[in-house]
């Protein structure tokens, strides 16, 4: 295993200095590499698939742009580069008119709800479940929505959002865990109108 991770370190650290060069070739492998994963990611910030086309291709330019900033001993290159895409979707949805309206939580005692009925919402995988989940991140603020697609979708660690968004890791459990109150007032609200 040790192996796999020189050689994987190895490949981007020539990556890295192939950039650095505006090697073509060396763009395309990124894009190759990380491109799925940073659209996924930018889209489920700016939903809009042409905006989100447009913003996934400003973050690549800032990403060959800016490879010389890039320090390893910060975050792995796959961090470094969701950093730069998180900042530019939010930059972009913040520019952006929004017709959504976003659920507001300063009226809501959100540390009320225990611990036991979020983990039973949360860890249902049933149809029904699953779509009130998705049609209540829609009504999360751009940043909440990040950190749950992040933690949830994209698999990153604390830390690596920490990084990612200019936080702590324990800044980034403590808002996860308010987010996931927030979505479970939401998907309670859902009944309600029924």
């Amino acid at each position: 295993m040790r192996t796999d991770t020189y050689g994987m370190e190895k490949e981007t650290q020539t990556l890295i200095q192939a950039l650095c060069r505006q090697d073509g070739q060396a763009q395309r492998r990124v894009l190759q590499l990380y491109g799925t994963m940073i659209f996924g990611q930018v889209a489920r910030i700016v939903t809009c698939q042409e905006d989100a086309e447009e913003v996934y291709q400003d973050v690549f330019v800032k990403v060959f742009r800016n490879i010389q900033s890039y320090d390893s001993r910060q975050a792995s290159l796959a961090t470094w580069m969701s950093r730069i895409a998180y900042n530019e979707s939010l930059n972009f949805v913040r520019r952006a008119p929004q017709p959504v309206i976003y659920v507001d939580d300063r009226d809501v005692d959100l540390e009320s709800i225990q611990d036991e009925a979020l983990a039973q919402v949360f860890q249902q995988q049933d149809e029904a479940t699953i779509q009130l989940m998705e049609r209540a991140l829609d009504y999360l603020p751009p940043e909440e929505l990040a950190l749950i697609t992040m933690f949830y979708f994209d698999d990153m660690s604390l830390k690596d959002i920490a990084y990612t968004t200019d936080s702590t890791p324990s800044t980034v459990a403590s808002r996860l865990s308010r987010t996931r109150r927030k979505l479970y007032r939401i998907i309670q609200s859902f009944d309600y109108e029924q």
